[in-house]
Formats: structure tokens, C-alpha cells, sequence
């Protein structure tokens, strides 16, 4: 489709594109242009676009026009798989659907069940959720019923229809709630098997729709690495922030590691050497991830450093800088990371540090972009010049990590998921404790023997 100068040219309702000016946009996206007048003619949808071109809307929009022309109970699902995005999602929908009264809630964890029970008995008309704690409602409570829905959105949908993936289980308890006939919409950043699989066995007409563009990040995003060793890579890392802030020093950083462990651990050394920031992980409580989100976007912190939890989806404007603290294993999981800049038309800087074992994954991530990623030229000599310091900030950080009841509280939760299961935790780790035993034994066999 040819480039659409106004959202009214997609037959949206003039307060529609009304609510879309007073938000600042006036010009559809091209997955907006494409996927809108297909959703309006009742299509299942499948749109596959870069980090930052829109997507959201391309869902909201029409759904919140279908819903002004036959209002009732709950209208649409939307799933996602992190509990920031969700949040994110249903502000969209505040914000356009303000002018029509849009009753609607968000279902994620680490918030009150009750409430949110409360909240679903009063049948909003779109129900926000993460897949967890949604199939939980589903499975302890029957207040609500989710057997009328006009439209299933699966948001991030690579992620959470992966094979053998997190969400499985979840997915076939909210999936055998919902009614047979619906309208499916499958929106992510990178197109994958499973969503191929969705068009195959998709009982309606399914309109397919991938941004044409070979590079699988934007255009206005500068991508650099940094070769560094192991064993100094936070120095670097520290070294790095502080010649952005020389050139920049209100810009805004995203810091991206592995583990919810090395995130707590990074936040609470670059804290330690006066770069403030707040840190974002599955192991902080959710009304806390919030606050840390709310400090960031409105720029009274400028620093957050995240584990993939903040890499999908999320719309933070004014992200000038994103560092890969460590390269992510899967070269989708790079795309999302770095997605966080550069958003909307905006420029934005990438920077991964890359050590000698990282360099196949570079050349993956490098192939899976069509782009070279260049050298960052950062001098080793400041680098020792703060190594001793940096060192011993880390190394204090992790006794203190070790005096809170941080690694207690992962075993709760590992503990407590598992009890959700259905399966016995100390019977689980009786089974792991033989398991090591009898490596144990193999491997003195072994060396007996040579």
C-alpha cells in the first residue's frame, strides 16, 4: 500500500483520528496502513515490524472502532509477555479510548488477585494480561467469562507461542476459554515458525503483513562493539558510560545483562561510582519494577539497567544509548534489545561488549541484521585507570548481595513455581542431589582410571 498521509484515509471514525492528533500523530505507520482496513474488514492478522514502527495501534485502532459499533462486556484479549508492556498496552488504549468512557484492566502479577478479580467481575471491555496470572484467574475463580470476546491479541507473539516455551500451559488453559469464532491478531518484531504454523491452521482468512526492509534494525541506529577480556568487562562498561555523558549528559542509557544476579549486582556498583540509576528484574517486587520504569521515563533517573524483561516492546522515548553488557544468545533477542533506541524516527547508539568468547555470536547477530557492526574505540589506559576501583566496588556489592535475603528469595520462587506445577520440590532436590552425587563419582572413576 502507497504512503498514507492521514489515519482518516483508513476509514477510522473522525474521533478516532481525532484522539490520534491530539497524541501528536497524523501520519500512519506503513504496518498501521497495512494492517488497519484488513483488521476493519474482519481478517485474522499477522504483522511483523521493527521495534518502535507503531504496532501497537495497528491493533487498538480498530479494535476500539469495532467496539463503539457493538459495546458489551469483554470485547478484547490482549496477551503479552512481560508485565511492563501490558501496562504499557493498556495506556494506549487510555489514552485513544478516553473519548468513549473505555472501561479496561490489566492482569499481571505481583499485584493483588483479589482486586483484580474484582476488576474482571465488572466485565471491562478490554482485559490487558500476561499469560500467568490470567490462566490463574481462569482455573480459581468464575466471575467472569471470557466466552464472547471479538479479538485475541497476542503481542510479542514469537515469544509467547515459542515451542517448548514458557507460556504453553498457560496459553492452552486461556485458549480453551475463549469461544471458537474470533477475530486473532499476531503482532511482533520478528517473524518466526510458530506464527508461519498460525496462518497454516488459522480457521479465517489470515492477512500476513512483514515490513519489507532487509535490515532487521532501523536505519537511524549507529551499531558498535567493544572487545574486551572477561574478567574486566564492567570497567569497560563503566568507562563507556562515562564518554557518553561527556558528550551527552542528560542523555538516557539502557544497560542490558544475562541474569537478575549480574543486574542487581551492575546496579548496585554504578551506583557505587556515581552514575545513578535503578535496576529492572524479575526478582523485584512489580510495584517496584513500575516506580523504577516511572523514574526512568520521566527522566528523573537516566540510567536502567534491565535483563530481557525490559527488551520487548516497551516505548521509552528518549533513549539515546543502549549497552549490551552481555550479548544475548539469540540474535531476535539482540533486535529487541536495541530496539529500545531509535525509536519512531529518532537516532540512537548501540554498543555491545564482546569478549574473545562472544565472537560467534557477533557474526550471528551480524548476519541475522545484513550490517557490520563497527569498533568503539575506547582507551585501555582510562580503563586501568578505574579497574582497581571498579573491581573492589563489585566485589563489595556482592557480599552485601550476600547479606540480604536475595538468593533466599529466587529459591522461594523457584520453590513456589514448582509447587504450581504440581511437582515436590524436596523430592526434586533429592533427585538433583544424587544426580551430582553420581557425577561426582563418574568423574574420580574416570580419573582413577587415566
Amino acid at each position: 500500500m502507497e504512503k498514507v498521509e492521514s489515519f482518516s484515509v483508513l476509514k477510522l471514525n473522525t474521533w478516532i483520528v481525532r484522539q490520534c492528533e491530539a497524541m501528536g500523530l497524523k501520519q500512519p505507520t506503513p504496518i498501521q496502513t497495512n494492517c488497519i482496513p484488513h483488521i476493519l474488514s474482519g481478517e485474522d492478522c499477522i504483522g511483523c515490524a521493527k521495534t518502535g514502527s507503531g504496532k501497537t495501534l495497528a491493533f487498538a485502532l480498530p479494535i476500539l472502532q469495532k467496539l463503539c459499533e457493538e459495546s458489551y462486556g469483554i470485547f478484547a484479549l490482549v496477551l503479552t509477555p512481560t508485565r511492563e508492556l501490558a501496562f504499557q498496552i493498556a495506556d494506549q488504549f487510555a489514552v485513544i479510548g478516553k473519548a468513549i468512557n473505555l472501561k479496561q484492566c490489566v492482569i499481571t502479577g505481583g499485584m493483588d488477585m483479589v482486586l483484580q478479580g474484582q476488576e474482571l467481575a465488572r466485565r471491562p471491555h478490554i482485559v490487558v494480561a500476561t499469560p500467568g496470572r490470567l490462566a490463574d484467574h481462569l482455573e480459581s475463580c468464575n466471575t467472569f467469562s471470557l466466552k464472547k470476546i471479538k479479538f485475541l491479541v497476542l503481542d510479542e507473539a514469537d515469544r509467547l507461542l515459542a515451542g517448548g516455551g514458557d507460556f504453553d500451559k498457560q496459553l492452552k488453559v486461556i485458549f480453551s476459554a475463549l469461544p471458537k469464532i474470533r477475530q486473532n491478531l499476531l503482532f511482533s518484531a520478528t517473524i518466526t515458525d510458530a506464527l508461519e504454523k498460525v496462518k497454516e491452521v488459522a480457521r479465517n482468512k489470515v492477512f500476513m503483513w512483514e515490513d519489507p526492509a532487509d535490515v532487521a534494525t532501523v536505519n537511524q541506529l549507529e551499531q558498535f562493539y567493544i572487545l574486551c577480556p572477561m574478567n574486566v568487562k564492567d570497567s569497560y562498561l563503566v568507562q563507556t558510560v562515562r564518554m557518553f555523558r561527556e558528550k551527552k549528559e542528560k542523555g538516557s542509557i539502557m544497560i542490558f545483562t544475562d541474569t537478575c544476579k549480574n543486574c542487581q549486582l551492575l546496579s548496585m556498583t554504578l551506583n557505587e561510582v556515581e552514575f545513578e540509576n535503578v535496576a529492572l528484574h524479575a526478582m523485584i517486587r512489580q510495584k517496584e519494577r513500575l516506580a523504577a520504569l516511572a523514574k526512568f521515563r520521566s527522566n528523573i533517573i537516566r540510567i536502567l539497567i534491565a535483563t530481557d524483561v525490559a527488551s520487548r516492546g516497551l516505548d521509552i522515548p528518549a533513549v539515546e544509548l543502549v549497552v549490551n553488557h552481555t550479548i544475548p544468545n539469540l540474535p531476535k533477542d539482540y533486535i529487541h534489545r536495541v530496539g529500545r533506541t531509535a525509536r519512531a524516527g529518532r537516532s540512537g547508539v548501540a554498543i555491545s561488549l564482546v569478549t574473545p568468547h562472544d565472537i560467534k555470536l557477533l557474526h550471528s547477530i551480524e548476519e541475522a541484521i545484513s550490517t557490520k557492526l563497527k569498533e568503539y574505540v575506547v582507551e585501555d589506559k582510562e580503563v586501568m585507570k578505574i579497574l582497581t576501583q571498579v573491581s573492589v566496588t563489585r566485589r563489595e556489592a556482592e557480599i552485601k548481595l550476600d547479606e540480604t535475603n536475595f538468593y533466599e528469595k529466587k529459591l522461594i520462587n523457584k520453590r513456589k513455581n514448582l509447587i504450581l506445577e504440581g511437582k515436590d520440590p524436596d523430592e526434586l532436590e533429592e533427585e538433583e542431589k544424587l544426580k551430582r552425587k553420581r557425577k561426582r563419582k563418574a568423574e574420580k572413576k574416570s580419573k582413577h582410571l587415566s
